[in-house]
């Protein structure tokens, strides 16, 4: 992934995000708070400000600001999480690093953080499967590898619907959490369904 290929990824989150954020506004309020759309929304679009004027070495630079920017900007638990996505993002690249290496290093952190592991109907379910994906097929180039962990990560969130969250705010509820998909786990779908969009263009230049 280079510089422009990063940049290109966060303004495409933004414009799903800003798309999606009613929809994962609705299904947080069905088992959460009631704010990940929004929260995440703001993140985002904070994110594409302030990488406006960075000056950045490479992708590395352009993941670990973004991922800076949500820490400061986004509430709830939001905000931890996917900030440990993009810096572990971040720092793997800057570090030479390979992509799929970040993304496992993505992983490892928001699980270190949040103690969730699969099945517990959070956003591992998603982006576990994703990582996996990718990196089963990094070998086949970028945009292939992207694809399947947007699949995968798709596959994850359709998994979490029957599942009786473990973790969070929405373990409270019980088995009143069966039944509905889990929102971090559509938002990392969401994420990572713009990466494979942006990399499958980048690649058909």
């Amino acid at each position: 992934m280079d510089e422009a290929l990063a940049r290109a990824w966060i303004a495409a989150i933004a414009e799903v995000v800003r798309a999606e954020a009613q929809r994962l506004t609705d299904l947080d309020a069905a088992i959460g708070d009631g704010d990940h759309g929004v929260n995440l929304r703001r993140g985002f679009d904070a994110a594409v400000a302030a990488l406006d004027s960075f000056e950045a070495g490479g992708a590395g630079d352009v993941l670990g600001k973004t991922g800076t920017t949500l820490l400061s900007k986004v509430g709830g638990a939001s905000g931890p999480l996917y900030g440990t996505v993009f810096r572990a993002l971040g720092k793997t690249l800057r570090q030479g690093g390979s992509f799929a290496e970040g993304l496992q290093a993505a992983l490892d952190g928001v699980q270190q953080l949040g103690k969730a592991v699969a099945g517990d109907k959070t956003l591992v379910d998603a982006l576990a499967p994703a990582v996996a994906a990718y990196a089963s097929a990094a070998g086949e180039g970028e945009a292939a590898a992207a694809r399947a962990a947007a699949d995968a990560a798709a596959e994850g969130v359709r998994a979490t619907v029957p599942m009786q969250a473990r973790k969070g705010r929405a373990s409270y509820l019980g088995e009143r959490s069966v039944g509905h998909p889990d929102p971090g786990a559509t938002s990392t779908a969401l994420i990572l369904g713009a990466l494979a969009e942006v990399t499958a263009r980048d690649s058909g230049r």
